[in-house]
């Protein structure tokens, strides 16, 4: 029986295999018939296709079109180079800044306090403090070529912006910073001609991070309109052009995706209020101009936030007010810009709390008090709340920066503050901003004539201390936490604050006080400087490296 059931079940599997096979061929020899071929025989005809033509129709240009047009002549392409001898990097990092870091000495039993902070800061016209590496700078110098002492000449490319017939350019001074040659190339420039035509240096600033450039020519240049970028507005429509990676007269598009943007903290970001844009900017397009639609520079492009170290979406444009008012003072006579100062420190971005507990709603709270300084002579003390200048309330830090800074040093103004409850008034002169801090620097150097006191304080600027057991397992690395760092001095301008650890000076471990006083007592100026710092926040993200030339 199981024999005969095993028989009958071949024979149906049998019949299906036929049938399967009878329907394939059925399909294919159905599709060989509908497609007309027969295997290589059949040859490919396309006597019945009908041949393309252009249509001879016009399309209305829009304004992006016109402007590109009227302003493109007026729009360079900037190479620098940096010789071998100078390759090494100096002063201030134009590609790519820690930004989170710690606003006070950060051990760990402060870090909650420390995030709360910043959770109040955002949305207040600050950008995140989390950003990292993410916020660069953007010449087109890339991360290959980023300068070093390898013997070889380095070359960087960015943009720029004649502002008189004369020859004069305006651009960003990241893009010139380290550079021992500079070259501008016009539009009207033949593409063979290698770099351009030679420029020299009128004047720079680095707190806007401004450069005004001149190159010689025999005829009137083309020239750019300035725009009052305080009449712009969120959403406005803008265009951008440049050279990014080296691509001359790239045009890009977008709008005003916020004002009053301030992405760096502490004294490196007081001048630098940004226009924020979605404008496609990259690397190159730094020191390009940000046009309005009527043809107008409202803005220098500056800055990106990147992740791939590309355009993504968020760029940072300087206001043409701004610049205007440094450009005026970097073609005078002392090319320079020249702001005023009364010599104080402040907490920004303070609490509703620390508000209502020092009773005041607007206003400055006193951090610190210059020794010597103007601020210190007219009688004003740490804790002290500024209220009013010249009988203007003031609203914030950046409120009092801006007045105070517009001011010419040798004028005077009067400050109405609040004193344990008390207002109070007083007179203060007005210095100028670079040597009033130079001065306290000047003043700490002479109080230690023979360097007995702290080197890294008198060098640096920079006072420190050993870290906890508890910090130094969970950095894995000892080194010592900075407590204070002095305003205007070396460690301050590499952008260094409070709260971070320095694990190593120019790769000697700085394990404890002594070891990093004994490696800044032996720093001499014109020595490079370069700090391997670690944010205890961010562990994970290991060590970060800031340096520059003392």
């Amino acid at each position: 029986m199981k024999s005969l059931f095993k028989r009958l079940r071949t024979r149906r599997l049998a019949s299906m295999f036929v049938l399967l096979a009878t329907l394939t061929a059925a399909i294919v020899g159905g599709s060989f018939a509908a497609h007309g071929v027969r295997g290589q025989e059949q040859q490919n005809s396309s006597t019945d296709a009908t041949p393309l033509k252009v249509v001879n129709s016009t399309v209305p240009p829009n304004e992006f079109v016109r402007i590109a047009k009227q302003v493109g002549p007026a729009v360079v392409n900037i190479n620098t180079q940096t010789l071998p001898k100078q390759a090494t990097g100096k002063g201030k990092r134009s590609f790519g800044r820690t930004q989170h870091l710690p606003q006070q000495p950060g051990d760990d039993d402060q870090q909650q306090e420390q995030d709360q902070q910043q959770g109040q800061q955002q949305g207040q016209g600050q950008g995140p403090q989390n950003w990292g590496d993410l916020f660069r700078f953007f010449g087109g110098q890339m991360p290959d070529q980023e300068g070093g002492d390898d013997g070889q000449v380095h070359e960087s490319l960015g943009s720029g912006f004649i502002v008189d017939p004369k020859g004069y350019i305006i651009t960003n001074y990241h893009v010139i910073e380290k550079a021992d040659k500079i070259y501008v190339k016009l539009s009207t420039d033949p593409d063979n001609q290698d770099l351009g035509r030679p420029a020299r240096v009128i004047g720079t600033d680095k707190a806007t991070d401004l450069a005004v450039i001149k190159i010689d020519t025999s005829s009137p240049l083309p020239t750019v309109k300035m725009g009052n970028s305080d009449a712009t507005e969120v959403g406005d429509s803008v265009e951008a052009i440049g050279s990014p990676f080296a691509l001359a007269q790239t045009v890009t598009a977008g709008i005003i995706s916020a004002k009053n943007r301030t992405i760096e903290p502490g004294a490196g970001g007081q001048f630098q209020h940004f226009i924020q844009t979605d404008a496609a900017i990259n690397p190159g397009n730094s020191g390009g101009p940000l046009l309005n639609m009527n043809g107008e520079v409202i803005g220098v492009n500056t800055a990106i936030y990147t992740q791939s170290g590309g355009y993504q979406g968020l760029g940072f444009a300087l206001p043409s007010n701004t610049v205007v008012d440094v450009y005026n003072d970097l073609i005078g006579s002392s090319h320079k810009k020249t702001r005023g100062s009364i010599g104080i420190r402040f907490n920004q971005g303070l609490s509703g709390a620390v508000n209502r507990v020092y009773g005041f709603k607007n206003g400055v709270l006193v951090q610190q008090v210059q020794p010597g300084g103007p601020a210190e002579k007219a009688g004003l003390k740490s804790g002290d709340i500024i209220l009013t200048i010249d009988g203007r309330s003031i609203k914030d830090g950046d409120d009092m920066v801006n007045e105070i800074a517009s001011r010419r040093p040798g004028s005077s103004v009067r400050l109405g503050y609040l004193r344990d409850g008390k207002q109070a008034d007083t007179t203060v002169a007005i210095g100028d901003r670079d040597k009033v801090f130079a001065d306290v620097g000047d003043q700490q150097a002479e109080a230690n004539p023979d360097e007995k006191g702290d080197p890294g304080e008198v060098k640096l600027g920079v006072v420190v201390r050993e870290i906890s057991p508890a910090t130094a397992a969970k950095l894995n690395t000892p080194g010592v936490v900075i407590e204070s760092v002095r305003s205007g001095s070396y460690a301050d301008l590499q952008g260094l604050v409070p709260g971070l650890v320095i694990v190593r000076v120019n790769k000697q471990p700085t394990r404890t006080k002594e070891e990093f006083n004994a490696v800044a007592g032996k720093l001499k100026p014109g020595d490079d400087v370069v700090f391997e710092v670690m944010d205890p926040r961010h562990p994970d993200e290991g060590i970060n490296l800031v340096g520059g030339t003392l």
